[in-house]
């Protein structure tokens, strides 16, 4: 898909790839309309080193 330079600026959703004027409502549609996705992912999310991980100190 080609889009027009006067889209260029505008963020996107990554999720549906609707555009929108600013971030506040880029934030705001990914808070309400892809609420589910965003939930389950921040529970999936794992802060421990994976096996076979080697600290530096």
């Amino acid at each position: 898909m080609v889009l027009p330079f006067v889209d260029e600026d505008k963020p996107k959703c990554y999720i549906c790839h609707q555009g929108f004027e600013n971030m506040e409502k880029l934030h705001d549609h990914q808070q309400t309309v892809h609420k589910d996705y965003f939930e389950f992912h921040t529970e999936q999310v794992r802060r421990e080193p994976a096996p076979g991980d080697v600290t530096v100190f």
